[in-house]
């Protein structure tokens, strides 16, 4: 873990200068990317299921073996086919008929867009995993994509928290 003294950042003495170097340091540090592997069976279905879902594919990383979806300018999911996915891991590949390996979360801006959604992802052939949870101030569904990876769509409201 990378400490900074921000008073001797701020130093007046040396103003500007020090300000130029903590903004480097927040964009190098605040900047950070996130990109989840899954497995897929079907590389053609899965880009076109998630397409009908609304998500966009980066085509400099995409070939026969895997995809780049883009969820937003920080996170993306490299889906993979299971014999290339394979030849980054030691163990077995998840049986997602038997076994829950990863739960994806993603926040949407509204409970209509949960809706829709996942109301996408069904009529595309996905499945539904649990029944809608609404507390009024935040709502969640989820469901499993075409490989059976479980995908929660959530919508918080974070000003109408229980403040307890």
């Amino acid at each position: 873990m990378i400490q900074i003294d921000l008073g001797l950042l701020l130093n007046l003495e040396m103003g500007k200068y020090n300000c130029l170097i903590l903004q480097q340091l927040f964009k190098q540090f605040m900047s950070r990317k996130i990109y989840l592997n899954l497995p897929v069976k079907d590389l053609k279905k899965s880009i076109s299921f998630f397409t009908k879902l609304g998500f966009a594919f980066n085509p400099q990383f995409t070939d026969e073996n895997g995809t780049c979806m883009i969820v937003n300018d920080e996170v993306f999911v490299m889906l993979l086919l299971e014999k290339f996915f394979k030849s980054f891991i030691d163990n077995e590949i998840c049986d997602t008929t038997k076994s829950t390996e990863v739960i994806v979360a993603m926040s949407v801006d509204s409970k209509t867009e949960v809706d829709d959604l996942v109301q996408k992802a069904i009529t595309n052939g996905g499945k539904t995993h649990r029944q809608s949870i609404d507390h009024g101030w935040m709502m969640q569904k989820s469901f499993y994509d075409l490989d059976g990876h479980i995908w929660e769509i959530f919508f918080m409201d974070v000003n109408a928290m229980p403040k307890n």
